[in-house]
């Protein structure tokens, strides 16, 4: 069967599975904690389909698969620790009132496997096409994964460490790698994505995979990502002493703000 075909039931059929446990489970913000495992799912499908076992194919299966199970780890962790449904998907439930469950499936579910589909074309290009021997521009993938994830992965971790000691109930996170930027796992997640693409240029037709990056970026700097995260805090002075200081994206060093002077 043609990767891409296969790609898109394996998604189709994992994504309804996990909408009908949503609805068993009146939870629909499960969806986060599967995201990561879906690049997994489907990577996986497509390389036993191509059945080659280049190793371009299993480098960047397997750093996909290691992003992948330390994000759903981390969103578990992170959703144990507080109580129901999450806010954004108790706001759409409210919202959408007797229209909730085909929009839940359709905007919610069938749209973030769409995400996962177009996200990792990557791999998927690779299954069809690895291409000749490792180079030196695998390599620069690699780090640049490492950096992109070790970002992620520290970033999350002290987030998490910050949010359940109960002294911190209220604040802004700004220490650590969130003094350098207000999203380090965001950024993190965005870098590690063009690492991944780095490596699928082995591939004679890699080129076709600077969507996936390129809608990464997009939709963590203008959808889903950062301005809705954001908007949560708007008016809350804490955080708008917080942004004019530090860089919403790319990180660097502290600005001096209001607070500063």
């Amino acid at each position: 069967m043609n990767v891409f075909i296969l790609a898109a039931l394996v998604l189709l059929v994992f994504m309804t599975s996990v909408f009908l446990l949503a609805l068993y489970l009146r939870d629909n913000s499960i969806v986060d904690i599967v995201y990561g495992l879906a690049f997994i799912l489907v990577g996986g499908s497509a390389y036993l389909a191509a059945d080659s076992g280049h190793p371009r194919q299993l480098l960047a299966l397997g750093l996909v698969s290691v992003w992948g199970v330390r994000l759903a780890v981390h969103i578990f962790l992170r959703k144990r620790g507080e109580e129901g449904e999450d806010s954004r998907y108790r706001q759409w439930r409210e919202e959408w009132g007797s229209t909730f469950v085909w929009r839940s499936y359709l905007q919610i579910f069938l749209l973030q496997g769409t995400v996962v589909f177009l996200v990792a074309l990557p791999v998927l290009l690779l299954m069809v096409a690895p291409g000749g021997d490792l180079t030196l521009l695998d390599l620069a993938g690699v780090l640049v994964w490492t950096f992109g994830f070790g970002y992620e992965a520290v970033g999350d971790w002290q987030l998490l460490r910050f949010k359940r000691d109960p002294v911190n109930r209220g604040k802004i996170m700004q220490t650590g790698l969130w003094r350098t930027t207000r999203h380090p796992n965001y950024f993190g997640e965005a870098t590690l994505w063009w690492g991944i693409f780095l490596i699928a240029l082995g591939s004679p037709v890699g080129w076709a995979a600077v969507v996936s990056p390129l809608l990464i970026d997009f939709l963590l700097l203008k959808v889903s990502g950062i301005p809705m995260l954001e908007a949560k805090y708007e008016g809350n002075p804490h955080f708008e002493s917080y942004k004019e200081r530090t860089n919403a994206f790319f990180p660097w060093f502290p600005r001096e703000g209001r607070s500063g002077r």
